[in-house]
C-alpha cells in the first residue's frame, strides 16, 4: 500500500449540526485506495435517520440563524475566510486526493487553489450582484427581492470531489441557503477537511452538514427529504433520471450535470500541435475521469492519417505510473469495480476499432486499476466505444471528410455536455460551434472556464446550469415585489355604475 497521509482520524464520521457523530445504526463501509485496493480506513455508512438529523440541523440554522440574513458584504468575508483556509491546507488535500482517489500528485496539487478561487469568485458576486428593478412613471415601481431558497441537498462526484464540492458549496453558501453535503462514497477523504476549513472560518454551526453513505441509502433519503428545496447533482445519467423522478413528489428544484461523450473536431487547418497537444490532455488528464473529456477525436480525413500516427505515438509515451510520483501523466483509476468497467470497454473497442495505443495494464504495476493511455482509430459512429461513456483513459478517433459530416457525427450521441472545435478558420469556427449540440464550446483550446460562464449540458448531459448569476439564481428564489406609487383604478365589482368598456377590464398594462 502507498504511505497513508498523515494525520488521518481513526474512522471518517458525518458533520452535523458542528459535531462530528458515528451514524444512528453504527454502520460503516471500507474505503480503499487504489494502488492495491486495499482498506486503509472506514468511513460511517448514513441512511435515513442520518439525513434526518442533518436536514434538521440544516433547517433550525436556516429557519433561526443568522446565516441566509446576513447582509452580503458580512458573508463575503466568511467566505473570503474560507478561501484563506482552503489555500493554506494545499499540500494536505493534495495528498489525500491523491492517495484516496488515484489522481496524479502533480494535478492534485491544483485542486485546493482552484476551490479556494470558487469561494473567492462567489464572495466577489454577492458583493457586486444587482438585481432588477422598473418603473412604471407615477404609478408603481416593481423590484426583485432574491431570497435563499432553504436547504440546499448537495451530491458530489468521486472525480476531484474536493474541488467539485467547492463548486457547489461555494453559491448555495453564498446565496445564504443551508446545505447538506453527500460525498460519493468511492472517495470521501477529502470531505473531512471542509469541517476544519469551516470551522476556522467562523460558519455558523448547522449551516454545513455532512452525511457519508452510499447513493440508493443517504442519497436517495436526501432527495425524498421534504425539508431539502434543492438538489444539485454531480454524476452520471442514469442515476440523475432516478433523482428527477424521486424530486417530483416534492417539487424540488433540481440542477444536475451528468455524463458526456464530448467530442473535438480537427479540421484540416487546424493548428496541428496544439490540437494534438490538447486532445490527449483533455481525454489522459485526471486519468480520463472526467465529464468532459475529449473522448471522441473527428479527424479530416487528409491529415488523419498523421494525426492518428502522432496521436498514438504520444500516447505510447504518457507516464503511466504510481498517483504519488510527481512524474506520473496517468495513474490508477478510482475503484476496482470502475476499473472493470473500463477495461470491458477496452475489450469490446478491439472488435470495434483498430488499437493503435495501450489497451492493457503497464509494465511493473501488477497490482491496482492501472490501464495504459488507449487509443482506438478507424470508430464507426455505431461502435459502443463511440456511443457511451467510458469515463477513463480511452479515446475513439473516426476521421470526417466535410463540415456537415462533422457535425453530424459531433451530435450522433445522446450525450450534449462539451465539444471542441480546431480550426483557424474564424467563420468555420462559429458555425460549427454554433450547430454543435452541446452545453459548452471550447474553440482552440482545452476546457479553461471563465468563472462567469454557464456549466451544463444537453440532452442526457444534464439538466440546468450553474455559473457565475446562474448559481445564484438556482440557489434563490426571486420574487417580485409591486409597490404602488400613486392612485390605482380599480374596477369595483358589486358596485353599481360601471361600464363594460372600464379600462380596470382590460387587464395589466406597461
Amino acid at each position: 500500500m502507498a504511505t497513508i497521509p498523515a494525520g488521518l482520524p481513526d474512522q471518517l464520521r458525518h458533520y452535523i449540526g458542528g459535531s462530528l457523530v458515528d451514524s444512528v445504526n453504527g454502520e460503516v463501509f471500507d474505503v480503499i485506495e487504489p494502488t492495491t485496493n486495499e482498506v486503509y480506513i472506514q468511513c460511517a455508512s448514513g441512511d435515513r435517520s442520518d439525513i434526518d438529523a442533518a436536514v434538521a440541523a440544516a433547517r433550525e440554522a436556516f429557519d433561526s440563524g443568522p446565516w441566509p440574513h446576513m447582509m452580503p458584504r458580512e458573508r463575503a468575508r466568511i467566505l473570503y475566510k474560507v478561501a484563506d483556509e482552503v489555500t493554506a491546507i494545499n499540500e494536505e488535500l493534495a495528498a489525500r486526493e491523491s492517495f484516496d482517489s488515484g489522481l496524479p500528485i502533480r494535478q492534485a496539487k491544483g485542486q485546493a487553489l482552484r476551490a479556494a478561487e470558487n469561494f473567492r469568485f462567489f464572495a466577489d458576486l454577492i458583493v457586486a450582484q444587482v438585481d432588477d428593478a422598473y418603473k412604471m412613471p407615477g404609478r408603481q415601481i416593481n423590484y426583485v427581492n432574491r431570497k435563499p431558497k432553504g436547504v440546499a441537498g448537495l451530491i458530489t462526484p468521486w472525480n476531484t470531489p474536493f474541488m467539485q464540492e467547492s463548486w457547489k458549496l461555494a453559491p448555495a453558501l453564498a446565496s445564504g441557503c443551508t446545505v447538506v453535503l453527500k460525498p460519493a462514497e468511492f472517495t470521501p477523504l477529502s470531505a473531512e477537511l471542509w469541517v476544519q476549513v469551516f470551522e476556522k472560518a467562523g460558519l455558523p454551526k448547522g449551516v454545513f452538514n455532512i452525511v457519508h453513505g452510499y447513493g440508493e441509502s443517504a442519497g436517495d433519503a436526501l432527495v425524498k427529504h421534504p425539508d431539502v428545496n434543492l438538489i444539485s447533482f454531480t454524476g452520471e445519467t442514469t442515476t440523475g433520471q432516478l433523482i428527477f423522478a424521486n424530486c417530483a413528489p416534492t417539487m424540488k428544484s433540481m440542477s444536475m450535470e451528468l455524463g458526456g461523450k464530448s467530442p473535438a473536431i480537427v479540421f484540416a487547418d487546424a493548428d496541428f500541435e496544439a490540437a494534438l497537444d490538447s486532445t490527449l490532455f483533455g481525454v489522459f488528464s485526471l486519468n480520463g475521469e472526467r465529464c468532459t473529456a475529449s473522448s471522441r477525436i473527428l479527424v479530416e480525413r487528409s491529415i488523419y492519417d498523421t494525426f492518428v500516427e502522432a496521436y498514438a505515438e504520444r500516447a505510447k509515451k504518457v507516464k503511466v505510473g504510481p498517483p504519488s510520483d510527481p512524474e506520473t501523466e496517468l495513474a490508477a483509476l478510482v475503484h476496482p469495480s470502475h476499473y472493470e468497467r473500463v477495461m470491458e470497454y477496452v475489450e469490446i473497442g478491439k472488435s470495434e476499432g483498430r488499437l493503435v495505443a495501450g489497451g492493457g495494464r503497464p509494465e511493473g504495476l501488477p497490482e491496482g486499476n492501472y490501464l495504459e493511455a488507449t487509443v482506438f482509430a478507424d470508430v464507426p459512429r455505431t461502435a459502443r466505444i463511440f456511443q457511451e461513456e467510458i469515463f477513463g483513459p480511452v479515446v475513439a478517433i473516426t476521421p470526417f471528410d466535410t463540415e456537415e459530416e462533422a457535425i453530424e457525427l459531433a451530435n450522433d450521441v445522446k450525450y450534449g455536455l462539451a465539444s471542441y472545435v480546431w480550426t483557424t478558420n474564424f467563420e468555420r469556427a462559429h458555425h460549427v460551434s454554433h450547430a454543435i449540440e452541446a452545453g459548452m464550446v471550447w474553440v482552440n483550446s482545452h476546457n479553461v472556464r471563465d468563472l462567469r460562464t454557464p456549466f451544463g449540458g444537453v440532452k442526457a448531459s444534464g439538466l440546468g446550469h450553474e455559473g457565475g448569476y446562474r448559481s445564484l439564481d438556482f440557489y434563490s428564489n426571486q420574487q417580485a415585489v409591486h409597490l404602488t406609487l400613486g392612485d390605482v383604478h380599480t374596477t369595483r365589482f358589486g358596485a353599481t355604475g360601471y361600464s363594460q368598456n372600464d379600462p380596470g377590464l382590460a387587464g395589466p398594462g406597461n
